[in-house]
């Protein structure tokens, strides 16, 4: 709903979002949550989450109202409606002679939270194999705005919000905190069959593919050329984080062990497959990609860690 690369975009707050949208928003003093739902995943502790900030909470379903956080002003509507509204209000307010606050030390502040702890990772090394973060990158540099993404769910679906730059609405498909594995290859054959004229990608972990991965016979019994990148890391990503994090490293049931050759597999189905394990072959995969009109896995062997 809102282009990442306007400068007003502060990018993804919560657990995996950047430390210039927790920050700003936890320092706010006004929060207009626009069919918000409050979750844990953005708020952490509930007590402790934007302390400061009064709460005007717009949603369609007057359950979601008050069910986390209390709103200071609570407003049941369809956004698009309110927002008009809400826009009607304001200018009704300057035509009175009022006038907005000046906020250029809090614009200051924020470009100073972006400069000092920009999103980053370390790039790989020659020889060493592919970050999935530049991965991402790379493939979204080689697709116009209007391509559409869907993810699946684990860490490929936090560095695909992170790393791939949405600039038109509806390009972003993914099951959000449902945590619905397998959730990507059947939404980008639907995404494809509803949208025919837009590239289609999916991009999916080697857990998450295991769980819908038939359904490549339905895109090739049905002609449906979508484009398939597994970010192969032979682990639950996710889970083994929060083993990690949480868990003091006892590892259960995260190390994907035997996992089929992705390349064979979707030649098996009538697809194209393609393996790379370096920047170069990252390179040459996304030509062959480009140039291929029916379906491709990329099956990308990445850094494990």
């Amino acid at each position: 709903a809102f282009p990442d690369d306007h400068p007003l975009c502060l990018g993804m707050p919560g657990m995996h979002g950047n430390y210039t949208a927790v920050t700003s928003m936890q320092k706010s003093d006004l929060l207009i949550a626009l069919g918000s739902r409050f979750d844990d995943r953005v708020t952490g502790d509930t007590n402790a989450f934007a302390p400061d900030a009064k709460i005007i909470h717009v949603d369609i379903d007057p359950a979601e109202l008050g069910k986390v956080r209390r709103p200071d002003v609570p407003i049941v509507g369809d956004c698009r409606l309110v927002i008009e509204e809400l826009i009607v209000a304001l200018r009704d307010l300057l035509a009175g002679g009022s006038a907005f606050p000046d906020r250029t030390e809090w614009a200051a502040t924020i470009a100073g939270w972006q400069a000092a702890h920009p999103p980053t990772y370390t790039p790989s090394e020659p020889g060493e194999l592919l970050k999935p973060q530049y991965v991402i990158e790379r493939i979204r540099a080689a697709n116009t705005d209007d391509t559409i993404v869907a993810s699946g769910v684990g860490q490929h679906q936090m560095w695909t919000s992170q790393y791939w730059r949405f600039n038109e609405p509806y390009t972003w498909v993914n099951s959000g905190g449902l945590g619905t594995m397998g959730f990507s290859v059947p939404a980008a054959i639907g995404a494809k069959v509803g949208r025919p004229d837009r590239t289609v990608w999916a991009i999916d972990g080697d857990g998450c593919f295991q769980m819908t991965a038939q359904e490549l016979v339905t895109a090739s019994s049905e002609r449906i050329p979508v484009k398939i990148a597994i970010m192969n890391n032979a682990y639950l990503g996710m889970v083994r984080q929060w083993q990690e994090l949480f868990h003091q490293e006892r590892y259960s049931a995260v190390a994907m062990t035997d996992l089929p050759d992705y390349r064979l597999l979707a030649e098996a189905y009538g697809w194209k497959g393609l393996r790379v394990e370096t920047a170069d072959g990252l390179r040459e995969a996304r030509r062959g990609c480009a140039d291929y009109p029916g379906p491709v896995i990329l099956d990308v062997v990445g850094e494990p860690q």
